[in-house]
């Protein structure tokens, strides 16, 4: 499994080792000796139901390389089965699918289809499709590893859970539940409030300082207050059309930045464990609030991550890890230039009260933001970073970002329709027409508001 670059840390003593498993939620194949197609259907808890699914199976002559079970999140009346086949029976496949559905009334979850090498891997077109593995995570929330803070602590890991299951059963264009949190949680979040709010106007950037008391006016952003994330999300579309949607853990580097492509943000809404409110050993809702959000209501820097969203689309597997370790060294812990000085952009090093101070001081390498540079650069997950790369501006960065990307072989270009929320690929003398026709129009309006300031 892709390690997922929406994973930071925070303070706690560099060489702890953080070890990475395969979900338990869900285990995928990794094999490259054949090509896989995975999926999920569900079928009502009655007997013989599974005996009737797996006989067309059988009447196709398709051969099951992998089954698992588990009782339905979303219907406790159901049980979801996870099948794994050879991707040559992809056509016999179709049909054993329509067969679940309108024969056993089934419903079927297509995840992965894995065909030739040299086909495009299959992207969202629309919002919509956001849903269609917004689940597909890493770990479930609930899930935590043994020298994890909070792994011994039975009442934590039910309220994790608890923000887990709203995440998992939340669709497009649905409120985000607000979440009542509790006097614990709240000293947590005051902790790390408190202690880097009195960091930020000398080492965070001033797109994110300016943001800041805006976020506090309106978003409830306060010591003894955790923001809810439907209320920062309706001020971030305000703002510059970015969207939080609520996520039950670790997604995948590729369906991540799927995301951002459609300036959406996948957030988590749990908060760290109590006994170490400095130290996180996943992303949480302090990461999130205080380090992401500020940045995606300045229009420049969300172009500049929508721009790294845009090129993952459809993009190969290895491109798709060398932009992810674009977004690391940028978005997550990226510096840029501002006058003469040096200051901090990437969420990870703003919330985080010991790097945010280590990240500015003489005892790191400093280099110039160059993607295809960057995205070769290792980096480590569990201490702070040896290197970061500084960025000339925002604009700048997009601009370099848009350049990697035409190096992305793949037989089209993609551009976003904000009316629509959909991405168009341009891959015909007709999309190409209508975006001319497009520019050909905002270049108008240019022209006629130069006219009238002159």
């Amino acid at each position: 499994i892709q390690q997922s670059l929406h994973f930071t840390k925070g303070n706690k003593d560099p060489g702890g080792e953080v070890k990475r498993r395969g979900s338990m939620y869900l285990e995928e194949e990794t094999s490259k000796k054949s090509e896989m197609i995975t999926c999920i259907f569900s079928l009502k808890e009655e007997v013989g139901a599974l005996a009737r699914g797996l006989r067309l199976f059988e009447e196709k002559g398709i051969n099951l390389t992998h089954i698992e079970s588990r009782p339905s999140r979303m219907n406790k009346e159901q049980f979801e089965f996870f099948i794994s086949v050879d991707a040559s029976c992809s056509q016999a496949l179709d049909e054993v699918i329509d067969g679940l559905r309108t024969q056993i009334s089934g419903h079927v979850h297509e995840l992965s289809r894995n065909k030739q090498k040299d086909t495009v891997p299959w992207f969202p077109n629309d919002i919509q499709d956001l849903d269609r593995f917004a689940n597909q995570i890493l770990s479930y929330g609930s899930e935590l590893e043994s020298d994890h803070p909070g792994f011994t602590d039975t009442v934590y890991r039910a309220r994790r859970k608890e923000f887990a299951d709203i995440a998992y059963n939340y669709r497009h264009g649905q409120i985000i539940p607000r979440v009542e949190y509790t006097e614990a949680e709240k000293l947590t979040w005051g902790t790390v409030f408190k202690e880097l709010k009195t960091l930020y106007p000398t080492h965070a950037c001033h797109e994110h300082n300016r943001v800041f008391p805006l976020l506090e006016k309106y978003c409830g952003y306060r010591q003894d207050n955790v923001p809810q994330l439907e209320d920062v999300s309706r001020f971030l579309q305000s703002c510059t059309g970015f969207r939080l949607r609520p996520v039950a853990g670790l997604l995948s580097s590729r369906d991540f930045l799927a995301g951002l492509a459609f300036r959406v943000f996948h957030s988590t809404q749990y908060i760290r464990h109590g006994s170490e409110p400095t130290y996180t050993p996943e992303p949480d809702i302090c990461h999130e609030l205080l380090g992401h959000v500020p940045l995606y209501a300045d229009s420049s820097f969300a172009q500049f991550s929508q721009e790294i969203g845009l090129a993952s689309l459809g993009a190969p597997d290895e491109f798709i890890e060398k932009l992810a370790t674009v977004y690391w060294f940028t978005v997550e812990f990226g510096l840029c230039k501002q006058g003469s000085e040096i200051k901090a952009y990437g969420a990870g090093l703003l919330s985080s009260f010991g790097e945010l101070q280590y990240c500015l001081s003489d005892k790191p390498k400093i280099l110039p933001f160059d993607p295809a540079k960057t995205s070769l650069q290792k980096y480590p997950i569990t201490e702070f970073q040896p290197v970061y790369f500084v960025a000339e501006s925002f604009e700048d960065a997009k601009e370099r970002v848009r350049k990697f990307a035409s190096t992305i072989p793949r037989p089209f270009t993609v551009r976003y329709n904000p009316y629509t929320s959909s991405i168009e690929v341009l891959d015909n003398t007709q999309q190409l027409k209508n975006l001319a026709d497009s520019i050909n129009s905002e270049v108008g309006k240019l022209c006629e508001a130069l006219r009238k300031l002159d």
